[in-house]
């Protein structure tokens, strides 16, 4: 078993290192400067868009409304990335790692456009008549039936992804926040949460996105207000830590207190890795959720999708980075979401550690039932509608035992399959960029 460990780790420091970060950074890259900077001039029109898409549209464009589609793809991505993730990547690579996170985040929403434009416009309606899509249709639809291969490598990755990053991993962090903060049994919090999410999970795509829709901004709202409040504790910190975070992005930190030190290279690499855990840019998730939505607009669709990755990175993921650094508690020599509870308890004594272990809670039970629509669809892919109840039982079910389990190699081998991912997804990105940009030209065109 030590053999196989130790592969799994040289996989996963393959798919993590260097090379599979400056692709996705440079595929995004490519597509913000193929679409001459659209996402970013245009995130007003999707701010609007997304307002007025709080209603369901024409009925048999979708099973949701774009709203709430968006919701269920935040509910995926908001999660354990947003505070323990964080954390890290300011633990292992200093204040410069978060540069590098808004840096991710930028270029990712052309990533994130791309892929909802295609997930949109190759989606299918299945034998339940109910629409489907993502980045194993677009390379089955776009690239022909000779890539379909690459299209059942990505379904193969997500489903089994997804029982452990979307679904064993979350409710163990979930469980252990729960336990250090308020002494409630590992086993109390599985139960909980099978009996919850489960009722949610087997009434499919329209009760998730119910949910989603009620439950995401209210979460969301309420971590940026407790957020703010810690940064209003340290408002005199507020420049300093930003002259930290600019300059560590371009020169070495020294060892200082608790914390190690960490190269340049270790800021690129911690901040560009965990932003990407964070909001999901290039692993082509988004696209499944936003393949449900009811839209007549492949681009009003991606204009919307590509929001995930503003909010996700650029609001939340800014402000518990800024939180950990203003505080200065990031020289403490604590990680993860302890980190991050340290932070707030700094500035709001007594309740900053339950503030961080109630949101990690609700942030992971959020993205467990993001993730099982992600799966969901991965073995409906395979497998066909069959495979749809089986699926859901099996991956409530597992909820329990990841609550009790000692997960590192479970979360190791998680982490390499969503890696995995985003290799068969970039290369359809890439290849069938000239589409996404020639259906940009024509919504815009006629909708200047």
């Amino acid at each position: 078993m030590a053999w196989f460990h130790a592969l799994v780790e040289q996989v996963n420091g393959l798919v993590w290192g260097p090379p599979m970060l400056v692709l996705i950074l440079g595929t995004g890259l490519f597509l913000m400067l193929a679409l001459r900077g659209m996402p970013l001039l245009r995130l007003g029109t999707g701010l609007r868009l997304l307002w007025q898409g709080r209603h369901k549209g024409e009925a048999g464009t979708g099973e949701i409304s774009p709203f709430q589609a968006l919701m269920t793809t935040l509910a995926a991505t908001i999660g354990t990335g947003n505070i323990a993730g964080v954390a890290t990547a300011i633990f292992l690579g200093g204040p410069g790692a978060l540069f590098w996170m808004w840096c991710t985040a930028l270029v990712g929403m052309a990533t994130k456009y791309a892929e909802v434009v295609l997930a949109v416009h190759y989606r299918e309606v299945d034998e339940r008549k109910e629409h489907v899509g993502g980045p194993m249709y677009a390379i089955k639809n776009g690239l022909g039936p000779r890539w379909k291969w690459l299209g059942s490598a990505f379904a193969i990755f997500g489903g089994l992804a997804g029982f452990g990053i979307g679904n064993m991993v979350q409710v163990n962090s979930m469980a252990d926040a729960l336990h250090v903060s308020f002494g409630t049994p590992h086993w109390a919090t599985g139960l909980a949460v099978m009996l919850l999410a489960g009722l949610v999970i087997l009434g499919g795509i329209r009760r998730i996105g119910k949910v989603a829709e009620a439950l995401v901004p209210a979460m969301s709202i309420a971590y940026v207000v407790a957020s703010l409040a810690v940064l209003a504790v340290n408002a005199a910190q507020i420049p300093a830590a930003f002259a930290l975070i600019f300059t560590h992005a371009f020169t070495p930190i020294a060892a200082t207190g608790g914390f190690a030190g960490a190269a340049v290279m270790a800021a690129i690499r911690f901040g560009v890795a965990r932003g990407i855990f964070s909001n999901e840019a290039g692993l082509g998730t988004a696209g499944i959720a936003q393949a449900a939505g009811t839209t007549t607009s492949a681009v009003r669709s991606g204009l919307i999708g590509m929001l995930g990755t503003f909010i996700d990175t650029l609001i939340i993921c800014s402000l518990t980075g800024l939180a950990i650094v203003c505080s200065g508690v990031w020289t403490s020599g604590a990680s993860g979401a302890a980190l991050s509870a340290a932070a707030f308890e700094s500035a709001l004594p007594g309740i900053g550690s339950h503030l961080i272990a109630l949101a990690l809670a609700i942030f992971a039970f959020t993205t467990i039932l993001g993730w099982s629509y992600y799966g969901e669809r991965c073995w409906e892919f395979l497998a066909g509608t069959r495979a749809i109840l089986p699926f859901r039982l099996v991956f409530v079910l597992a909820i329990p035992f990841g609550a009790l389990a000692h997960l590192e190699f479970a979360w190791l081998v998680a982490d390499t399959l969503n890696g995995l991912m985003a290799l068969p997804n970039l290369v359809s990105l890439l290849l069938l960029s000239p589409l996404v940009l020639r259906l940009t030209r024509e919504h815009f065109a006629r909708h200047p």
